[in-house]
């Protein structure tokens, strides 16, 4: 395939989630793994029944700080004895979590349609994270020797993701927050759409119709718009909920607006194209992004209606 001259877009941030639902990571570039970003969504903090915490029951986990050390994005890089992620709430003491596997593995751990074991980091960490939530806690990590979390295979077979919603990775466009801010009585930032990658140069929600699009020489496949759950309407700096953005998105992100030829029911709204990596299921290193990279645009649905919801 010749190489496409036209840049669509260009890579302005990137962001990781090392713990599902706590604050991202805002990193210069990011090595891919099979599923996703490196650490992107490895760990998961769960109730006593080993069922996942999201903000959507416990919006505080939007104030829990994760920090990794400065090397850990870099390609190759692998953990040590001295490897620490370092975590920090309002009014908590700092936790450190060794980045090496811990041996000690916690079974029934279930997020949306997965169950499964996880590692277990641990009592200092379990009562870190119960005190700071007020009832019973434990934090995992995915086990990718012992464990498979597929995608969806109607929307992207062969994929599989740690302990993300669903996809994993999740685009969006400035120019897609800038129109919507411009609608909403107050600005929200970015953070409360929560994406691996934030791109700018385009038209306001482009990446609707984004099929295939290639950064550096990694192909990326749009396979899903991102149907948004109460988590944009939490602010990420305070963890209140509001009615908004949703109520203005439903005036015109709404499935009955944007694609009223389908059998929808109209409540549910999109920001952002979700996508996988083609790239990403081969082994090798050098599989990496930075801010900075231009977009190139191989191939668009035609319409919305064209595009997976």
């Amino acid at each position: 395939m010749a190489e496409p001259t036209r840049v669509a877009a260009k890579v302005t941030s990137i962001f990781v989630y090392p713990i599902k639902s706590c604050r991202g990571i805002s990193v210069y570039q990011a090595p891919l793994s099979s599923t996703g970003f490196r650490w992107d969504r490895q760990w998961l903090v769960v109730n006593s029944n080993g069922r996942a915490y999201t903000q959507r029951v416990e919006p505080k986990l939007a104030l829990v700080e994760v920090e990794l050390p400065n090397n850990a994005f870099s390609d190759g890089w692998e953990p040590n004895k001295s490897s620490y992620m370092v975590i920090r709430a309002p009014g908590m003491c700092l936790l450190k979590v060794p980045l090496c596997k811990p041996a000690a593995t916690a079974d029934s751990v279930s997020v949306w349609e997965w169950s499964g074991s996880a590692f277990d980091e641990g009592d200092e960490a379990s009562k870190w994270f119960s005190d700071y939530l007020g009832k019973p806690s434990r934090l995992v990590r995915f086990n990718e020797v012992s464990e498979i979390r597929n995608v969806d295979p109607n929307y992207a077979s062969g994929y599989k993701v740690m302990f993300a919603d669903k996809y994993p990775f999740l685009l969006v466009s400035q120019g897609s927050l800038v129109a919507l801010n411009n609608l909403l009585k107050e600005p929200i930032p970015i953070n409360r759409f929560r994406p691996n990658i934030l791109v700018d140069g385009c038209e306001p929600f482009s990446e609707d119709l984004w099929k295939e699009i290639r950064i550096q020489k990694l192909t990326f496949n749009g396979v899903k718009l991102c149907s948004r759950c109460k988590i944009p309407t939490i602010n990420q700096e305070t963890a209140i909920p509001n009615s908004e953005p949703t109520e203005t998105l439903k005036k015109f992100r709404s499935d009955k607006v944007l694609r009223p030829s389908k059998k929808t029911q109209g409540t549910t709204v999109y920001f952002g194209q979700n996508m996988v990596c083609s790239d990403s299921l081969t082994r090798g290193k050098g599989k990496m992004i930075t801010v900075g990279d231009p977009v190139y645009v191989l191939k668009i649905f035609s319409s919305l209606a064209d595009a997976a919801a």
